[in-house]
């Protein structure tokens, strides 16, 4: 999910909107380089580097090319266009209920069946334009974010052209999604500064509510519009719309009685984070647009230069407001010059004019209410949340690093132990991954999190090198199922998608990737994937200008067979990714099997010992009944004295737990 500025540079700039092409249906093109099926090391030279571009058109007919791909341990299983109202638009997030994935679209949503992940098929549409369609689903219900300005509440495509209007929707709208085929809409919660995105938080002590919380980075809207709303500065003003949250309460017998309950205020007292500028080429192509007579915009520590399609209509605006004719004079563009930076602070909420402090908003909000924590990406922050008392989130810890620009999303380990924060250098918008770029920006921050305080132990990055045509910086994720570590998919946009372990927190290592040539290798085209996320057994990827994409996990000496099986042990009915679930793994033979292949590959159990476990699994599985029982109780009894003298042993002794499990759920 983009940030705010890239909302306005990209959105409001003609640049996102312009992503006009979508790819049609193809396999993927083999990997060139080495990297056998079973190596465990990549390909090289990397064969993501120097794809060439290429587009489709509308009706999926190729133009000039289709762009190139590259895969490693991935396999595209479908790439399926959008649906006509939706191509041309940008695709944005995603989330799951049953067999369906529900794609978030700048005009509304799509709904795809995903039975046949080869052949996704659309299930339903709704038209209800509105940046950024952030999507999320619990039960019945259908949550969908609206936060621009040209959001109606009755869905129209006509936007809203008055300054205060009571057609304007801005907030939470909600469905009923009973019968998936046609949701029905439900009713809709204003709030001050929109939702840019939203986090569906379940109550573990509270079944007959479910809570909503609201991420709005936009400008404050007038009281006139929505009362209450205030954009003075905190310091003068308790009721002020900013350094705030909002959190919704929807009973789930009465939805329509949906309601805020709250405004906790996260962050309050954070000082002013250290940023580390642009880098060396943004310098010098900053310099050169300055000098060419171009409009720069400043957006908190960085620059952007102003697009015609933004530009010219401010300045045919100011022609008209002095009643002048014709083409805009210097004074005309002098004025406009001047006038930028009260532009910026109006559309990008500011701080209401309050003294330099931290964020007074977040991106987006994860929470892990299997451990009572949150995980807030937060702009300048990191924070941490205590969410045991969930309409009431409370600030427990905070982190800033120079080397991030604008804290995005998060995400925990299953275990709880861990978090990853991403940082969205550059707004989504700019490419961020050159050969020239810093490994430590735009990258993904990675902390241990012991006794509720955060220890930074390394950054990510998406390692191959892209064009500067291609946006590319760290964006949306998710956790993969493989037993007993931490590997996550996760989405680059025009820098593909990235699935790599950070089980050793210090030393996070790529394991897959996929990768397209740019958009247009000639100028920048937004593109890319938005959001890759593991969904019962396949990875999901939201397109940006290409659709939706589906790919499979493929064996390799980094992930065997018997992980990927294991994997797709762990089913859900619906997800949302930021209101991140626990993963429990269900006793399997796959599981087993799967520790066993993991002892292996780290010489943390004598090779003897794993080939005896390996024969024993074999023959307990072609037994049944009380012989299964029998035979996988002595291996267990075996497995757990090998445990003790294993060079791993809390590796040990898990697959000594899953044979024992596997045991007791024989008759």
């Amino acid at each position: 999910m983009k940030s705010y500025r890239y909302l306005f540079v990209v959105g409001v700039l003609a640049l996102a909107a312009c992503a006009t092409y979508t790819s049609s249906t193809g396999a993927p093109t083999p990997t060139a380089g080495g990297g056998g099926a079973m190596s465990t090391a990549a390909p090289k030279p990397d064969p993501r580097v120097g794809l060439r571009g290429g587009r489709v058109d509308s009706t999926g007919k190729v133009f000039l090319a289709r762009a190139a791909e590259a895969s490693w341990n991935l396999t595209l299983l479908s790439n399926t266009p959008a649906s006509e109202k939706f191509v041309g638009v940008t695709n944005s997030d995603l989330a799951f209920t049953g067999n369906y994935a529900i794609q978030g679209n700048y005009n509304g949503y799509q709904v795809w069946d995903i039975s046949t992940p080869s052949r996704p098929t659309l299930k339903a549409f709704n038209l209800c334009p509105a940046s950024q369609s952030d999507v999320s689903v619990y039960k019945n219900l259908l949550f969908v974010s609206s936060e621009s300005n040209s959001g109606r509440l009755d869905c129209g495509t006509q936007g809203v052209r008055d300054t205060v209007s009571k057609d304007r929707l801005r907030g939470i709208r909600i469905f009923d999604a009973t019968d998936i085929s046609h949701p029905t809409y439900v009713t809709s919660v204003q709030t001050c500064r929109g939702s840019h995105t939203h986090t569906v938080v379940t109550d573990p002590k509270d079944n007959a509510n479910v809570y909503v919380y609201v991420s709005g980075s936009a400008g404050v809207r007038s009281p006139t519009e929505l009362p209450g709303c205030s954009n003075t500065a905190l310091d003068k003003d308790p009721n002020s719309a900013h350094f705030r949250i909002e959190v919704i309460k929807v009973p789930l017998a009465h939805p329509e009685q949906a309601a805020i309950v709250s405004s906790p205020r996260i962050f309050s007292d954070l000082a002013a984070p250290p940023t580390h500028g642009e880098a060396a080429d943004e310098l010098a192509e900053m310099a050169a647009a300055r000098k060419a007579g171009a409009f720069v915009a400043v957006f908190g520590t960085q620059e952007f230069v102003l697009p015609p399609q933004f530009v010219n209509p401010m300045l045919d605006s100011i022609v008209k407001a002095r009643k002048g004719t014709g083409a805009p004079t210097k004074a005309d563009s002098a004025a406009f010059r001047a006038y930028l930076p009260t532009l910026v602070h109006i559309m990008t909420g500011g701080n209401a004019g309050g003294k330099p402090s931290g964020p007074d908003q977040c991106h987006d909000i994860t929470v892990y209410p299997a451990i009572g924590l949150a995980g807030g990406a937060c702009g300048g922050y990191g924070l941490l949340l205590d969410i045991r008392d969930v309409a009431h989130p409370v600030r427990i810890a905070a982190v800033a690093d120079s080397n991030f620009s604008y804290w995005h999303s998060a995400t925990f380990n299953n275990d709880g132990t861990k978090i990853l924060f991403s940082d969205e250098w550059g707004g989504g918008g700019a490419p961020k991954c050159r050969a020239t770029d810093k490994m430590e920006w735009g990258a993904d921050a990675i902390f241990s999190l012991v006794d509720r305080k955060l220890t930074f132990k390394s950054y990510y990055k998406m390692p191959a090198a892209q064009t500067k045509f291609e946006n590319c910086v760290a964006h949306n994720g998710s956790l993969i199922p493989i037993p007993g570590r931490d590997v996550m998919a996760q989405a680059w946009y025009q820098g593909g998608i990235s699935v790599f372990d950070w089980t050793d927190a210090a030393h996070p290592k790529e394991i897959a990737f996929f990768d397209r040539g740019p958009i247009d290798s000639t100028h920048m085209a937004a593109g890319g994937s938005w959001s890759a996320y593991w969904y019962n057994g396949v990875i999901v990827s939201s397109e940006i200008a290409r659709g939706l994409d589906v790919f499979a996990l493929t064996p390799s000496g980094l992930i065997s067979q018997n992980e990927i099986d294991a994997a797709k042990t762990v089913r859900f009915d619906q997800l949302n990714v930021q209101d991140q679930p626990r993963f429990v793994w269900p006793a399997s033979f796959a599981l087993a099997r799967a520790y066993l292949d993991q002892l292996e590959r780290s010489n943390g159990l004598a090779s003897g010992k794993i080939a005896t476990a390996r024969t024993a699994l074999a023959g307990a599985e072609r037994t049944s009944g009380q012989a299964r029982h029998d035979a996988l109780s002595q291996l267990a009894t075996r497995l757990r004295k090998n445990a003790d003298g294993a060079a791993d042993k809390p590796k040990a002794h898990m697959l000594a737990t899953a044979v024992g499990d596997l045991a007791k759920g024989q008759p």
